[in-house]
């Protein structure tokens, strides 16, 4: 990743959490840069078109596939030979993440997983005097260990918060899938 942001002229920092950064804190020089490099490579943009997934499974003739869009002129239609989509789940319905590509692709026969919480807070039920008096309180240099219903392990050193009904932050995000499926699994996740 660091190599991949450095040929696009970015310098980048490893924080305390472990993920990349932009050394100057700012991801729009990033993203121009990488616009720019795929541009040069031929990929063409279509601002303000929302695909339609209605018809998805069906391919033309030739092999590729025919794709819906409502722009601001109207109902579009462009032909690909590959398609990779990044849909997003349904966490900002607002800015477009609703996840209502999950019914027409699993009607076209495709298979997806079903949407579940990731990058999560999660409850644990706190006292009512702890909950009162250290809701908001940062925990740093915690380690945070737990293990998945199939038996993969979480052990990671790193920082949370504590807020009024449990814990959140980039070390209880890190585990949230294991956290998830241990849930789900057992009913708790020690």
């Amino acid at each position: 990743m660091r190599a991949w942001a450095e040929g696009l002229g970015i310098a980048t920092f490893v924080g305390s959490s472990g993920k990349v950064f932009p050394a100057e804190m700012k991801a729009a020089p990033l993203l121009r840069a990488w616009l720019s490099r795929l541009r040069a490579a031929g990929v063409r943009f279509h601002q303000r078109h929302r695909w339609q997934p209605e018809g998805f499974g069906a391919r033309s003739a030739e092999g590729g596939w025919t794709l819906h869009f409502d722009t601001p002129q109207g109902r579009a239609e462009h032909r690909a030979d590959a398609v990779v989509l990044a849909l997003g789940g349904g966490s900002w319905a607002r800015l477009g993440s609703d996840g209502a590509w999950v019914a027409p692709l699993q009607a076209a026969g495709l298979p997806i997983t079903p949407l579940a919480p990731s990058n999560c807070g999660f409850d644990i039920g706190w006292s009512a005097h702890l909950a009162e008096r250290f809701a908001g309180t940062p925990l740093k240099n915690v380690r945070l260990a737990c293990d998945g219903p199939d038996g993969e392990r979480f052990d990671r050193l790193g920082e949370c918060v504590l807020t009024a009904t449990g814990l959140e932050g980039n070390l209880v995000y890190a585990a949230s899938r294991l956290l998830r499926e241990r849930l789900a699994q057992d009913g708790q996740a020690p």
